[in-house]
């Protein structure tokens, strides 16, 4: 770093600049791609063109001189520079100031090398910014930390890091075509929230000074999405950011992004179309819909399996759960397969901690958890033929939960008892419990029609289809401060 910022004082002292506000380029390095990718080996032409990228590979000789330029996520272009295209000044003046990593913009003829490689024959250059940091030469300089933590350097060396990106937003761009071909409407709603609901989790606590009014970040999109169809938005959807204030780890982050959706006059079954069809569409977004994951191989196009909740735990534990089942049985089988209980839990819980611990890692294809016990969702509505259970599902894909949907509660009466409930919970003491919101409850009482709605974490589609952790599929995810001396 000392070196380079010599050369900017030198740069400086006489009288060029380091950093200028702009540059005459003319094409990009991927026009000029799409241009002249026609060139046969050592052939020429007379068009001029100015480009400018950051230097990734350079090579001096004697009288001639190679560099790589990279822009934007990944396109690449050499450009030459020659004794007799721009003069002994200006050759010497590149051999001293330029390093790798500095954005530079060279004007010149567009040919194909000797070697069949296509270029610009600079016969003029000039730094368009010096890089003070020299870059990780190799991808294995940045540990998976370091690539986290610096994504910016990680982005300029990784092809890999370039291609998340890419992978992502075809992903995203894929899931929002499928929605709006569907007729849904995409709207934005509040960050800060007056009181955390939507959703059974730990929220981040803020301060607004202009109410002297203590607020949360959201937790979930659900609330206002409800209230927008109760106003006549009737398929509505957000893709934002939540903020959970929980665990970290490789499917887990404080910050992550969500998609949720409502149909008046949806319900379940409703959404689990809407959700295969916007897997399908991701799935071709990326090229396949045979996903290779560390379980085995996830077949998009085959079954997507319904399964009760109480079916699935009798089957992973050999004999019959049913919503009679009362708690101490359910202690004992938990025991018997090795499954850590709360001792306060009751039993509808204690059926959701076998489920998770013993069934969703098992199931590789495309699977729909179904019939839950009413504790799983306080805002899904009674199962239209069991009052013991409600019309909820969780999707689980390669032993993950994907997505989750229900038939909406929209009863207002009901969804105060639930509610109600709930913030007994949280009174006496469940930071996860969700609190009494009073206007959402207004919004009920205006009428609100029949509805399905579904919840995707982004995040996790993304990981799905690239076998990423969470931190990688995330551009830049949260860590730990780093510990300076």
């Amino acid at each position: 770093m000392r070196v380079r910022h010599e050369k900017r004082e030198r740069l400086l002292a006489d009288g060029r600049q380091a950093y200028p506000v702009a540059v005459e380029r003319t094409h990009t390095l991927e026009q000029v791609r799409e241009q002249w990718g026609h060139l046969q080996t050592g052939e020429e032409t007379e068009d001029v063109v100015g480009v400018a990228g950051r230097v990734i590979f350079v090579r001096n000789t004697g009288k001639l001189c190679f560099a790589t330029l990279q822009e934007g996520v990944g396109t690449r272009l050499q450009v030459m520079l020659s004794l007799a295209e721009v003069g002994a000044e200006a050759l010497a003046d590149w051999k001293a100031h330029v390093d790798l990593g500095d954005h530079v913009f060279v004007r010149g003829r567009v040919i194909s090398s000797r070697r069949g490689e296509l270029s610009v024959m600079a016969t003029e250059w000039q730094m368009a910014s010096k890089a003070l940091r020299p870059l990780p030469v190799l991808h294995k300089e940045l540990s998976e930390e370091a690539r986290v933590r610096q994504r910016y350097a990680d982005l300029i060396v990784r092809q890999e890091a370039r291609d998340m990106v890419r992978t992502r937003a075809a992903i995203v761009k894929a899931v929002r075509t499928t929605l709006e071909e569907r007729g849904y409407l995409e709207i934005e709603t509040p960050v800060l929230q007056l009181i955390h609901g939507g959703a059974t989790a730990r929220p981040f606590t803020t301060h607004i000074n202009a109410f002297d009014q203590a607020m949360t970040l959201r937790i979930a999109l659900e609330l206002n999405l409800k209230k927008a169809v109760v106003g006549g938005i009737e398929k509505v959807f957000e893709i934002g950011r939540i903020f959970r204030n929980e665990g970290v780890d490789s499917t887990h982050s404080p910050e992550f992004t969500m998609l949720e959706a409502y149909e008046a006059y949806g319900d379940q079954h409703t959404m689990a179309e809407l959700m295969r069809e916007m897997f399908l569409a991701a799935a071709d977004a990326v090229g396949s819909r045979q996903v290779e994951t560390p379980k085995g191989t996830v077949d998009l196009d085959g079954e997507w399996r319904w399964l009760p909740v109480y079916q699935g735990v009798s089957e992973a534990v050999g004999e019959e759960v049913t919503p009679e089942t009362d708690a101490e049985t359910l202690r004992a089988i938990a025991k018997r397969h090795d499954v850590e209980l709360d001792p306060k839990w009751e039993a509808s819980k204690i059926v959701t901690e076998l489920l998770g611990e013993l069934v969703e890692p098992n199931l590789l294809q495309p699977t729909f958890l179904c019939d839950y016990p009413p504790h799983a969702q306080p805002l899904a509505r009674p199962h239209r033929d069991d009052p013991n259970l409600i019309e909820a599902w969780d999707l689980i894909i390669a032993g993950v939960e994907r997505g989750t949907a229900f038939s909406e509660l929209v009863d207002p009466v009901i969804q105060r008892r639930v509610l109600e409930e709930q913030s007994l919970k949280a009174a006496g003491g469940d930071p996860e419990a969700m609190q009494l919101d009073e206007d959402f409850l207004r919004a009920l009482e205006y009428g609100a029609p029949p509805m399905g709605g579904l919840g995707l974490g982004i995040d996790r589609l993304i990981m799905l289809f690239t076998g990423a952790n969470i931190r990688e599929t995330i551009l830049f995810p949260h860590l730990k401060p780093e510990a300076h001396s």
